[in-house]
């Protein structure tokens, strides 16, 4: 069987250089349908962010930032059950502290039309939790599309952007009102995003040039970073003893995706609240925290 361009692309390990490429070709296009200062005027009337700081610091232990995401580039459809605004129902209803909302169309046919659906539904049910905008993104027209389309947060992948764009990104989130999850893979990655002056660190145990996953990856880089900043550990999370051992961690949230949008609706909201209630323990690196 001829291997793919994916399959080409991993083990070259240049799946992001092979995402960002893409990246760099669809902003302008979409510049040119909406213009940056019509998104900025937008940006400027979309109700205030939400704290997303606070809502994953709400309670001890990790809490859970659940996914909605239908596909991925090394598995495919994952979501075969896909309804987005009731998979977000599902796991605000079920204890999660915020929710991720994959956004990029080409590699996991996602949409930012679904973000701002999700709000809808989450202000509608009562259960308004921060909704973060999970993408590739290296223009500030990506940051005001976010908060136009109701962002709470998004991330940032230091390993996709220079020392002075990301600072500059986050700061400009951040004077959106809106959060910004800076992701990193390595040490040198962490020593970067601390630089910055980032506040939420998220540790990705999927390398994303090979995407092989080692959830150990978060308790490697967790020593180099500093109780003040919010721990996120992200990808590989499968199991109720993988949460566990990512709270043990010290993680104040874990985020995971794959896990649930592969099941059906019906075993979803149990799932949920199984890996809420796994991450309710102190951190037994950091004791009375």
């Amino acid at each position: 069987m001829k291997p793919s361009k994916f399959d080409i692309a991993k083990h070259k390990g240049e799946v992001l250089d092979q995402i960002m490429a893409w990246k760099r070709q669809e902003v302008p296009k979409q510049m040119e349908i909406m213009p940056l200062a019509q998104v900025k005027a937008f940006a400027r009337v979309t109700p205030p962010a939400l704290d997303f700081a606070a809502a994953l610091t709400a309670r001890p232990g990790a809490s859970l930032i659940a996914e909605v995401k239908r596909a991925s580039p090394s598995k495919g459809v994952i979501a075969h059950d896909w309804d987005p605004e009731l998979i977000a129902e599902t796991y605000a209803r079920n204890g999660a502290a915020a929710i991720s909302c994959l956004t990029d169309s080409r590699f996991f046919q996602g949409k930012l039309e679904y973000l701002t659906a999700i709000k809808e539904r989450l202000r509608e049910i009562g259960k308004p939790v921060p909704v973060l905008r999970k993408d590739f993104l290296y223009h500030e027209y990506q940051v005001y599309e976010a908060r136009m389309a109701g962002a709470d947060a998004i991330l940032l992948i230091v390993g996709v952007l220079g020392d002075n764009d990301l600072r500059d990104l986050r700061e400009l989130a951040e004077s959106l009102g809106m959060a910004a999850l800076v992701e990193v893979h390595d040490e040198a990655e962490t020593e970067r995003a601390l630089k910055s002056g980032a506040l939420i660190i998220g540790v990705n145990n999927r390398n994303l040039r090979t995407f092989e996953v080692d959830i150990e990856t978060t308790g490697r880089l967790r020593s180099l970073i500093p109780p003040d900043k919010l721990l996120v550990g992200e990808s590989g999370i499968r199991t109720v003893a993988d949460v566990r051992r990512m709270a043990e961690m010290g993680c104040d949230a874990i985020l995971v995706g794959e896990t649930f949008c592969k099941l059906p609706q019906a075993k979803r909201g149990e799932e949920v609240k199984a890996f809420v209630e796994a991450g309710r323990i102190i951190h037994k690196s950091e004791p009375g925290r």
